[in-house]
């Protein structure tokens, strides 16, 4: 027996978005419907009240009737409240007033389907609030005795969605032969039909998908148990379990969703290589997937897992990163002012948001592409409430471009074999979620190798290798705690760095690097009125790195030294209160505090607030500020182990991140969003060689006067000194300071209609207080200069336009177009700028330019693609997919060779290669 619903009655709109919600009540009037209003009666009549247009159901969702409440004869009205969208979608449904919990249930399941043309105020699409009810009325009592008995049960079963399984609720049966008793299916897809013996065609139809046809023979006294499957019109292979966005209270954040984080073309389907498309991201070479945010290096931005601190993002720099995509359920990218949680960073923060495990039963995916294979599957056990799921991944292919690579070199001398060309990585996942009254503990593990350089196949070839290594442990547990919830976790770590060098007949040189570390942390999130609520939390992080180094010369016996080089701890605390003082406004407040403490005897203190203030001005606009201090200490240009411990004898780095900005819900779902930043670089200390040009020139003239003994410069190991102590190091300055300002823009369309996509443009620049030389006219160093020079990564103008459509033929196509101009061409990649001088002997000859007048780098346009074609199944989807980046093969020039002088011509050629990615694969989910 089927529910039926009674006419809704409108009880007010709510608020489209932002901190707070403003909401205002409807009055019925013989003229119709009022919207009251904050301002105070006036006499003028003159003034139009605003029309408001309530809602019109447009598509229906009858609410079954659970078949294991037949017996009890219950009836009467389950009544709800919707909130719909200004779309028309049904965006939570509440339960007002219940009549009995399997009706409540089956009231409350099929409420999300109802569609709705939406309200209009103004002329403008807005969302509402309505009452909403559902009328049940109990099936026919049983026959008292002496009347004809009900007929038999004869065919009953379950209808699902084909690929996924999903039970689909209210799906109708009709037979042929009996079309005047059509079921529908209840809350968990399940139904019953008491049709006569015979044979039937069962036409079964659900809203979304293609209807499907089944023959069965009946018998008359045989209940027939069967399984349909009907074919979704659309398939949807990364369908998630429903997680609403936090409450917006930072300045700058984008979150991104589903297929916006892998069918995104050009990205391997990776989740975390789409950050690479976002405004404010640079990039140190095209393809290369670690960012330059706002123009900062890129180890100052952090990357997480939810909240757990990942020492490596991505597989050899050009590959997948470590985490399994399947895993990942929303990506947070903030560009700048991260919130307080994130600390010891001097950029921006990216962090991961695991899936929540399913519990309806097993899920698991496996692909295979040109580059790696993987698996993913999760599996829940309903009587202990446990959740275990398990994915990895291995690189099997990269060995085939190796193998390509090999066969490029020029052919061995006789008896002789060429080295062989390394890369390899792998990465494992594996998760443990057990509820625990109304809380939750969970065991979260992970790791991933890289690999990569040449290998000798003979004594007599070299060798060259690198690795990375890490691993992760964490422990968490959430419990909701008084008027809040409660975290508390604990990570165990190991990061390993190994350079392998080994010439014969008996030279060798091995460095390798462990570093182990735990850490603890405490988070708590309350209430504590309805306009303010407060987040605070702790965590400390003790990191201990030992240095292995082996020497071996000329055949004798290897030297084999090992030593702790870096002993720490990090500790920290935070606090943000989010105030909502009026229901326009938000301000958030924070602090946080950290101690950071090398062994023996270096401390360093840092004290960070920050402030942020949002503004809603109307439903559809919101201005937002923001300002903040940050530290973290010194930085490489990637992370590595010890770097961030051991450098701390330099000091910390100090910045100040400033923003305006704006957010614009536009008509059709459209999102608009403008940032405006400046981020003064106080004191910087950037472990680069081409922060200074001093550092790396070896045109110093030679006086003839040594080094102090025992120092050496940097940190050189494997010199012929053993591992250095402290007092070893003589470090070059790498104090400086420098500044990063710029607009960015955010035209988005988000999941829906089929289709998704953005427009993001960034207008930046990034300075750093640079000491260079000059030149004379044959090239000669006549002096030394130091200014406000652009940062080396730096890139004025960066342009990226993503759109992705879903055909009805389950064809998925989608494009990215990319456009950024040059770095200057200081010669970090390559050579610095020369101009055509003389020499000596007034011959013409390259003249290399002062860094102040380098050129810049040609602009560099890519074009990605990605095809797909998805095909469902009674119990599995497959998809074919072709994802290629830089498909018109396009060349970025990383730098210049001048060639010529001496009496021959002088000649300027381009050096860069075509980085492009064809990745071909196939993906199956169950």
């Amino acid at each position: 027996m089927l529910g039926t619903r009674a006419d809704a009655q409108d009880a007010g709109t709510p608020e489209d978005g932002g901190a707070a919600r403003a909401e205002r009540e409807l009055q019925g009037t013989d003229a119709g419907w009022a919207v009251e209003t904050d301002a105070p009666l006036s006499e003028d009549a003159g003034v139009p009240e605003p029309a408001f247009t309530p809602p019109v159901m447009v598509q229906d969702s009858p609410a079954p009737y659970p078949p294991g409440l037949a017996s009890d004869g219950v009836a009467g009205v389950v009544k709800l409240e919707l909130l719909i969208d200004d779309a028309g979608e049904v965006e939570s449904a509440t339960l007002v007033e219940g009549l009995h919990p399997l009706l409540d249930r089956a009231a409350l399941h099929a409420a999300p389907s109802l569609r709705f043309a939406p309200a209009t105020l103004d002329g403008l699409p807005v969302a509402v609030r309505i009452f909403f009810e559902y009328r049940f009325e109990a099936p026919a009592p049983a026959m008292s005795e002496g009347a004809t008995p009900a007929a038999p049960i004869t065919l009953k079963g379950l209808v699902r969605a084909k690929g996924n399984r999903r039970p689909l609720v209210g799906a109708t049966l009709v037979s042929d032969a009996h079309p005047d008793a059509p079921v529908q299916t209840d809350v968990d897809g399940r139904f019953e039909a008491r049709w006569p013996a015979g044979v039937h065609a069962v036409r079964i139809t659900a809203p979304g998908h293609k209807p499907g046809v089944f023959r069965e023979g009946l018998k008359a006294n045989e209940a027939l148990e069967v399984v349909y499957g009907l074919e979704p019109l659309i398939i949807n292979p990364y369908e998630t379990v429903v997680r609403g966005d936090r409450e917006r209270t930072e300045v700058s954040r984008v979150t991104l969703h589903d297929a916006e984080l892998r069918e995104v073309p050009g990205t391997m389907g990776d989740p975390f290589r789409v950050v690479m498309l976002l405004p404010g991201v640079g990039s140190m070479v095209s393809g290369v997937a670690y960012p330059v945010v706002r123009g900062s290096q890129p180890a100052a931005t952090g990357y997480f897992l939810d909240g757990i601190r990942v020492p490596i993002l991505f597989h050899l720099f050009l590959g997948p990163a470590v985490i399994h995509p399947d895993f990942i359920d929303a990506i947070d990218f903030y560009p700048g002012s991260p919130p307080p949680r994130y600390g010891r960073l001097m950029g921006g923060a990216i962090d991961g948001r695991l899936s929540r495990p399913r519990d309806d039963g097993v899920h698991g995916s496996a692909y295979a592409d040109l580059i790696n294979a993987g698996f993913f599957i999760e599996t829940p056990f309903k009587d202990t409430g446990t959740n275990v799921s398990l994915a990895g991944r291995y690189s099997y292919t990269p060995w085939l471009i190796a193998l390509a690579a090999n066969q490029l070199q020029s052919p061995p001398p006789p008896g002789r074999e060429n080295p062989k060309v390394v890369l390899d990585f792998w990465d494992y996942q594996g998760r443990v979620e057990q509820r625990l009254g109304e809380g939750t503990l969970r065991l979260f593990a992970f790791g991933s190798s890289d690999t990569f350089g040449s290998e000798a196949q003979d004594a007599w070839g070299d060798t060259a290798m690198q690795s990375i290594v890490f691993h992760r442990v964490d422990l968490r547990h959430r419990h909701p705690v008084g008027p809040g919830e409660l975290e508390v976790g604990g990570t165990w770590g190991l990061d390993r760095f190994a350079v392998v060098s080994r010439s014969p007949p008996g030279e060798a040189t091995e460095v390798h690097i462990d570093q182990g570390h735990w850490s603890a942390r405490l988070g708590y999130s309350a209430t504590l009125s309805p306009s303010a609520t407060l987040r605070a939390g702790a965590d400390v992080e003790h990191k201990r790195a030992i240095v292995e180094l082996l020497q071996q010369d000329g055949g004798s016996d290897a030297d084999v030294e090992v030593a702790p080089v870096a002993l720490g701890t990090f500790m920290g605390a935070w606090t943000e209160l989010v105030w909502q003082p009026h229901e326009k406004w938000a301000v958030v407040p924070g602090l946080r505090v950290d101690n950071y403490h090398l062994s023996p005897g270096i401390d360093r203190r840092a004290l960070e607030p920050r402030l942020t203030v949002r503004h809603k001005v109307s439903e559809a606009l919101t201005l937002k500020g923001g300002a903040g201090l940050f530290h973290q200490p010194p930085t490489t240009l990637i992370s590595l182990p010890v770097v961030d411990v051991g450098s701390l004898l330099l000091g910390l780095q100090q910045g100040v991140q400033l923003s305006v900005g704006a957010e614009w819900k536009a008509w059709r779902g459209l999102e608009v969003g403008l940032d405006v930043y400046l981020n003064p670089m106080v004191r910087t200390l950037e472990l680069t060689p081409f922060a200074d040009e001093g550092m790396v020139d070896d045109d110093t003239p030679d006086t003839g006067t040594p080094p102090p003994a025992g120092l050496r410069r940097g940190m050189q190991l494997g010199d012929g000194g053993g591992i250095p102590d402290r007092s070893d190091f003589d470090f070059p300055d790498f104090r400086g300071s420098g500044m990063a300002y710029g607009m960015e823009f955010l035209l988005r369309h988000p999941l829906g209609d089929n289709w998704f996509g953005w427009l993001s443009y960034s207008l930046q620049r990034s300075t750093r207080r640079t000491r260079f030389h000059r030149y004379d006219a044959e090239g000669h160093r006549v002096g030394e200069a130091e200014a406000d020079l652009p940062f080396a990564f730096d890139q004025t103008h960066i342009l990226n336009l993503v759109l992705s459509y879903k055909f009805a033929n389950n064809v998925t196509l989608g494009g990215v177009l990319h456009f950024n101009t040059g770095r200057p061409e200081y010669g970090t990649l390559g050579t610095q700028t020369h101009r055509p001088g003389e020499d000596a002997s007034g011959r013409p000859a390259w003249v290399k330019a002062d860094r102040d007048r380098v050129d810049r780098l040609p602009a560099f346009l890519r074009f990605d693609v990605r095809l797909s074609k998805s095909w469902v199944y009674d119990t599995f989807s497959l998809e074919a997919y072709l994802d290629m980046l830089n498909v018109t093969l396009r060349r970025e020039t990383l730098g210049f060779e001048y060639e010529g002088g001496d009496g021959f011509p002088l000649r300027k050629d381009a050096v860069g290669l075509p980085i492009a990615l064809p990745i071909l694969g196939v993906k199956g989910r169950y």
